[in-house]
């Protein structure tokens, strides 16, 4: 009765409007009050100083950082454009390159909102000048600004190993390989949706030339290498993913330098778009933790082991109801609420079931990235709408409506092939 009660507060203050920060908080602070009264409350001092006292969380703000300096200085019109000579050939020209640069741009930002805002404010004003049709390029960008959180580093991939004590190492390796196939899936749609309606592109010259694709090259170079060096010394063993993302913020600064977009006010600007993401992260952290401390006080993540397995459902069936749940949460519910809220919850009852929490990590990532695109609150959708005056948020709602459909697709194809996500990681790191 308490768990109804609870998750009923949480539920009826977010569509009241509250911020998730504080629906969270207050749900946890009401649901230990049922199970305990105002003596439970006690712990949460310890409860605090557990959410703070995180090496691994240092990784977030780092992670951040390094993907300001980057969208600050304007880079990322460099990587767009060092990109386009390379896949403006396939059938869909251009849009492929919104894919290709969101990819990139994924696994040096952390995040979907910088992914989306940085490759955007480049491709929605140049597309649309072109001729390209304005909703199929608005969704080819939502979408790609998904791979953010899947392609690591990923802030998301981090907050669920601060919930579920899971390798940060192991969970960056799962995510590459299924980042990088449903890249190649949405590009294979964009192929598809083209060759039978080639009025959705105009007619474009595709043929670079020798010398085109030598300066697209050297223009892209310095980003693969702050890939290569950021993630080579995580798989590596050499670094932390938080000494990864101090290497990272240093690779940021040098780019930023070599192409001469140094400049104290760009630092500034950054540094304080850093602070009050990163304060909001982690303020979604402490007061999530205040409600994971609720739901393993009250055991209700036992309750849900023993009851599935009295009821005899399946694995698949489970997964199933999961999706469910973040699918319909995902439309008034950022991702990082989501995970703070329902993994604690059902995270005992799949140890129980078997099922990997590595695998299970890039499963809920996945998850989250449907929520970001499911109006009315998907977060990506405004992102993408407010970079350019000629798209509406129901422009880019049309627009991501297939690949919505990829990724649904996408995650059946995980649960049926879980190697797709365990592979790299037990040859990469051993297990």
């Amino acid at each position: 009765m308490e768990v109804i009660l609870a998750f009923g507060l949480l539920i009826g203050l977010i569509l009241g409007g509250f911020w998730v920060q504080f629906s969270v908080s207050t749900a946890g602070l009401f649901y230990i009050w049922l199970l305990n009264g105002f003596s439970g409350w006690k712990a949460l001092g310890l409860v605090s100083w557990g959410a703070a006292n995180s090496f691994t969380l240092a990784a977030i703000p780092l992670f951040v950082f390094m993907a300001e300096i980057l969208l600050g200085s304007g880079l990322s019109a460099r990587l767009y454009n060092g990109v386009a000579p390379f896949f403006r050939w396939l059938p869909g020209g251009l849009l492929h390159t919104n894919i290709a640069g969101c990819g990139i741009f994924a696994a040096i930002s952390g995040g979907s909102a910088p992914t989306a805002a940085a490759m955007s404010t480049v491709a929605l004003p140049e597309l649309s000048e072109r001729g390209y049709n304005r909703r199929i390029v608005a969704g080819s960008l939502a979408a790609g600004g998904t791979l953010g959180i899947l392609i690591p580093p990923s802030i998301t991939m981090i907050i669920y190993a601060t919930f579920t004590e899971t390798s940060i190492a192991h969970l960056f390796a799962a995510g590459l390989v299924p980042g990088i196939l449903l890249a190649l899936a949405y590009m294979g749609f964009i192929m598809l949706r083209v060759w039978r309606n080639p009025s959705l592109v105009p007619v474009e010259r595709t043929v670079s030339s020798p010398g085109e694709l030598r300066r697209a090259a050297c223009d892209i170079l310095p980003f693969l290498l702050l890939i290569v060096v950021v993630l080579g010394s995580i798989y590596g063993g050499l670094a932390t993913p938080t000494e990864a993302g101090a290497i990272g913020v240093v690779g940021a600064l040098m780019i930023a330098t070599l192409y001469r977009r140094m400049s104290k006010n760009m630092i500034t600007e950054a540094i304080s778009r850093t602070l009050r993401m990163s304060g909001n992260i982690l303020f979604i952290v402490f007061t999530s933790m205040i409600f994971a401390y609720a739901t393993a006080l009250s055991g209700v993540g036992d309750h849900l082991a023993h009851w599935l397995e009295a009821s005899g459902y399946s694995k698949f069936v489970f997964l199933l109801m999961i999706m469910v749940v973040f699918t319909i949460l995902g439309c008034f519910m950022e991702g990082l609420g989501m995970i703070a809220i329902i993994v604690p919850v059902i995270f005992p009852a799949l140890m129980a079931m078997g099922v990997d929490p590595v695998w299970f990590g890039v499963f809920v990532v996945i998850l989250v990235e449907l929520g970001q695109l499911t109006p009315p609150l998907g977060v990506i959708l405004f992102v993408v709408a407010s970079s350019s005056n000629k798209v509406t948020v129901e422009d880019v709602a049309l627009g991501v409506a297939p690949f919505f459909g990829i990724i649904f697709l996408f995650i059946l194809l995980l649960i049926a092939v879980p190697e797709i996500a365990l592979w790299f990681p037990s040859w990469s790191l051993g297990g």
